[in-house]
């Protein structure tokens, strides 16, 4: 099982154990689903269901979740809210994590050019936590300059990936825009040609990064989108991923069929066996965002349907007007109904993406 591979095998894992974790997902054919996390219930409601799965799961903060889970009343100009909540949620995750008994990938989510401040900010507190206890606050990070030229991106991440490499940190980058508009990155009318990586490029990044520190995954792009689209709209060719892996192992030598660690992005909304395709091609993390987060709304909105006439007034419901509504309007109970709706959805994932039952 996946953690005889792992020295420590529950809550927040590092370096070596990353590596090997991925490794034995390649091997055994399955992905981690990666869900966007933006508080504490949100991340109970992940947890949750992995426990219950008997699976491994990444939690990630994207730049947006990270300021949310700073509240929405700081300020973020120069990213100080995304920075403060990113490394107030990593501390919370490391905290309740070994609760569930489970591994755990502590990641960040798409970061552009424009947002790289953030990165260097989260990256100054891993560095600190480096110095006291000999591994980073965060698991891994991703940065995206999938926006810019090829050159530039991958040299601006072999950059980030030297800084990262002395912690044996991840580094997650992508090649290839992934359309629709997620967290205010918006590509919906690229074109979409630019939907799908070409296997040099993948080469080309695979041959600079390996030179600095074997801490890193891709995320190529197959024709994915970002958010919510009717089944159809969206043409993925999973299969581009095994002729990228193909094309690496004859440039490299390499024994292995599958010498690239891939990423799938824009998951939401595909077919499973769209999923099981990519994961054959050696996809080892999976996004999981929006279908997340309507899941979360449907536990809260039949919640308040249902109780309607039990939380207009603090007191006074069908029952009697004297009766009190505590116990219906007390956050602890609606918001636990998101968390329900959204574990279940999280455990569907686990299910696709041949994760459960991993440990």
């Amino acid at each position: 099982m996946a953690q005889s591979v792992l020295k420590r095998k529950t809550g927040v894992i590092v370096g070596d154990d990353v590596l090997h974790l991925f490794d034995y997902a390649q091997e055994h054919n399955f992905a981690i689903p990666a869900i966007n996390v933006t508080s504490s219930s949100t991340v109970v409601a992940s947890l949750e269901a992995a426990r219950d799965k008997k699976s491994p799961i990444i939690l990630q903060m994207s730049q947006g979740g990270a300021a949310y889970f700073a509240g929405k009343g700081v300020k973020n100009g120069e990213q100080e809210a995304s920075i403060a909540g990113a490394i107030a949620g990593a501390h919370y995750i490391r905290s309740i994590a070994p609760s569930y008994g489970i591994p755990v990938i502590l990641h960040t989510d798409h970061c552009a050019k424009k947002l790289l401040p953030w990165l260097d900010g989260m990256m100054a507190e891993d560095e600190k936590h480096f110095e006291k206890h000999g591994e980073p606050l965060f698991s891994s990070h991703m940065i995206d300059l999938s926006e810019e030229e090829v050159e530039w991106n991958v040299q601006t991440t072999a950059k980030y990936l030297k800084r990262a490499a002395p912690m044996k940190q991840w580094l997650e980058m992508e090649i290839g825009i992934t359309g629709g508009e997620e967290d205010g990155v918006n590509n919906e009318d690229v074109d979409n040609n630019s939907l799908y990586t070409q296997p040099e490029d993948i080469y080309h990044i695979y041959s600079t990064l390996v030179k600095i520190s074997p801490y890193f995954s891709i995320a190529a792009g197959f024709g994915n989108v970002h958010g919510v689209y009717k089944p159809g709209n969206v043409k993925l060719h999973p299969e581009l991923l095994g002729k990228h892996q193909a094309y690496v192992k004859d440039k490299i030598g390499a024994k292995e069929d599958k010498p690239v660690f891939l990423v799938f992005h824009g998951g939401s909304g595909s077919s499973k066996d769209e999923y099981k395709k990519a994961i054959s091609y050696g996809v080892v993390k999976v996004n999981l965002d929006t279908d997340l987060q309507y899941a979360y709304l449907t536990g809260i909105r039949d919640y308040v349907l249902k109780k309607k006439d039990y939380i207009m007034t603090p007191v006074g419901n069908p029952d009697g007007e004297d009766k009190p509504n505590k116990k219906y309007f007390d956050p602890r109970v609606w918001v636990r109904e998101g968390e329900k709706t959204m574990s279940a959805r999280v455990a569907e994932g686990l299910e696709d993406f041949n994760t459960a039952n991993q440990l």
